[in-house]
């Protein structure tokens, strides 16, 4: 039984059918790379960006809420709209873009199932299967980590997300507790070793490097590195920018 059950996942294996960026880019590009050919501080600009969209959704969206009232479907709601403050602040013309819930079909299930669909990707123009993900989690406490931690373990590092990048990220929309503690318990966790950003210095964005065991018929960038955001949610934030507003 246990030889049948190996040959059914085979025959299913080579039967799987290819996606149109399969047949169009099928040895893409790490995006880290194609990104520093463009700009030697990519990455820099690429969280600039995400960050200066945080503030100008807590500036036009958050500020007008008390968080603890509109808690219903929370990650989708900031995250979809993050998604276009993010896209406003992006001048300059880049060559790639961010999209909401793009699918990342490498490592895939036999259809009918759903590609696994990262809640945020900076997506190469040029080579759309070069993709960049941030994932995002609610973390109602600093000790609420666990779903938040096996994005990293289940999803980034065997290559379900991020499988042409060396580089991905997670946004934790943290509701309760301190950033300070809520990355303790992540490094702990995962577990890994969590380091200051120098790029975002006096923002809560750390990184944490990865080696991933690439599958013996794929190029995969092995070195994986891990940007980590906590985005303060919380009542009293929201109350004081509302006093302040006009």
């Amino acid at each position: 039984p246990i030889r049948n059950m190996a040959r059914r996942r085979i025959i299913a294996s080579h039967s799987k059918r290819r996606t149109i960026p399969e047949s169009v880019w099928p040895d893409a590009q790490d995006f880290v790379k194609l990104a520093m050919h463009w700009q030697s501080d990519a990455t820099k600009i690429l969280w600039g960006y995400v960050w200066q969209g945080w503030d100008s959704y807590c500036t036009k969206v958050l500020s007008k809420v008390d968080v603890s009232e509109v808690d219903d479907q929370l990650e989708r709601m900031i995250t979809q709209d993050l998604e276009l403050d993010i896209r406003h602040v992006m001048g300059g013309f880049p060559p790639f873009m961010i999209q909401h819930e793009r699918f990342e079909e490498q490592e895939r299930s036999q259809s009918p199932a759903r590609p696994k669909q990262p809640d945020l990707t900076f997506v190469w123009y040029e080579y759309r299967s070069s993709k960049y993900p941030l994932e995002a989690k609610v973390l109602r406490s600093d000790n609420d980590v666990k779903a938040y931690v096996e994005e990293i373990t289940e999803n980034f590092l065997k290559f379900r997300y991020a499988p042409f990048t060396s580089e991905g990220g997670m946004l934790g929309y943290l509701l309760k507790g301190s950033a300070k503690k809520a990355f303790d318990n992540i490094a702990a966790t995962v577990p890994c070793t969590l380091s200051d950003y120098p790029d975002c210095a006096g923002r809560d964005h750390r990184i944490s490097d990865h080696d991933r065991v690439v599958p013996v018929d794929k190029q995969y960038p092995a070195k994986f590195r891990c940007h980590h955001l906590l985005l303060q949610l919380t009542k009293k934030t929201g109350a004081k920018k509302l006093e302040e507003s006009p």
